[in-house]
């Protein structure tokens, strides 16, 4: 899909018969909040995506309050992680964005390393309490949000190499998708808390 296209949020169906759970698809399991669509570059989606990265680790941390270690240990879809590996996954998903917007920042279009999510979500510290992950996000978004809090125009345009994308893609491009991937992940919790009246 082409960066520069307007992010927009698509309703998803509610299936009428074979539904997977209640009345929801998989795709409604997987997105609740639609998928990423990039907006067109500009001041006000940066805004926007910036205030979304900014609001997460309080989002999460309230998403998750008051729930016990069963309910952690709960998959948020069937084949789905649990609540634990989601949160455990934002904190390896945000790492690795902040060290990938460094080096866009301070080197020419600089070729990052992928990483196997699925396979990060099995290694044994996915199993740690979640205050650890809660913590280490609390921190990682205070640095990120003083980076992007003197970013110049002129850096949004700076790029990165990634082997899962065709083509470079520009720090106006990841703001928005971490933007979104802040809201993606607390929606998986706050769905599934509705659905189990947690």
């Amino acid at each position: 899909m082409t960066r520069g296209m307007k992010r927009r949020i698509v309703p998803l169906p509610i299936l009428l018969s074979g539904d997977v759970q209640g009345g929801m698809d998989t795709e409604s399991f997987s997105y609740p909040i639609g998928r990423f669509v990039p907006e067109a570059p500009s001041a006000d989606a940066r805004r926007r995506a910036v205030a979304d990265i900014g609001a997460m680790p309080g989002h999460l941390s309230t998403a998750i309050l008051g729930l016990s270690d069963a309910q952690l240990d709960t998959p948020y879809r069937p084949d789905g992680w649990t609540v634990r590996q989601v949160v455990h996954h934002v904190a390896d998903s945000h790492m690795n964005a902040f060290v990938r917007l460094k080096l866009a920042l301070t080197e020419d279009r600089p070729r990052v390393a992928a990483y196997d999510e699925k396979k990060f979500a099995t290694l044994s510290d996915t199993r740690l309490p979640v205050a650890v992950s809660l913590e280490l996000l609390r921190s990682l978004h205070a640095r990120w949000l003083a980076i992007y809090g003197t970013m110049a125009d002129g850096d949004w345009q700076r790029t990165f190499a990634h082997p899962e994308y065709p083509e470079p893609l520009t720090l106006d491009w990841q703001v928005q998708m971490y933007g979104w991937h802040s809201r993606h992940h607390v929606a998986h919790i706050t769905a599934l808390r509705r659905r189990e009246g947690w």
